[in-house]
């Protein structure tokens, strides 16, 4: 698919069928994760692939009872990797892990809607509580949910800035 009809063509979605994701999808969906780039290339993010429906169903209750998020096949619970600081200091807590999952998930939701797979961005999450269901270690830091699975609904394009209004030229 052209990247640019992808990039357009993606929506949100908060309707998914009950249809489960082939096997034979998940590799495209992580090397779409690994091959983002990241600050430094300390690839400084994790992904939790959640297919369990009892968890599903837990992440969604974290995610501010947005119960879809629990209707789909595969939720992706992204995570900021704070062992950047290290190489980064404070920025790369506060900046650049959080820049690196932002690429690979931006990554996925494209690769995701070039295979027919509809995703939605969740940044609404109790991180304890996320954090906590997952078993997560200390480094990690679970910023957002993703819901993956085929679309129940078709939604229009969403309003968008005007040109003039997003790129300032000097």
């Amino acid at each position: 698919m052209d990247v640019q009809k992808c990039i357009r063509g993606r929506r949100s979605v908060r309707g998914f069928r009950r249809t489960g994701i082939p096997p034979a999808l998940l590799d495209p969906l992580i090397d779409a994760l690994r091959w983002a780039p990241s600050a430094g290339n300390l690839q400084s993010r994790r992904f939790y692939f959640v297919f369990d429906a009892a968890l599903r169903r837990e992440l969604a209750r974290a995610a501010e009872r947005q119960t879809f998020v629990g209707r789909a096949p595969l939720v992706v619970v992204a995570c900021a990797d704070h062992r950047i600081e290290r190489e980064y200091e404070e920025r790369g807590v506060a900046l650049y892990c959080h820049m690196d999952v932002a690429a690979s998930l931006q990554n996925l939701m494209l690769v995701a809607h070039a295979h027919g797979l509809a995703t939605c961005w969740i940044g609404a999450l109790d991180e304890d509580e996320v954090r906590g269901l997952l078993r997560l270690p200390k480094h990690l830091r679970p910023v957002s949910l993703v819901p993956v699975g085929y679309s129940s609904e078709r939604p229009a394009p969403p309003r968008r800035q005007r040109r003039k209004d997003v790129a300032v030229f000097r």
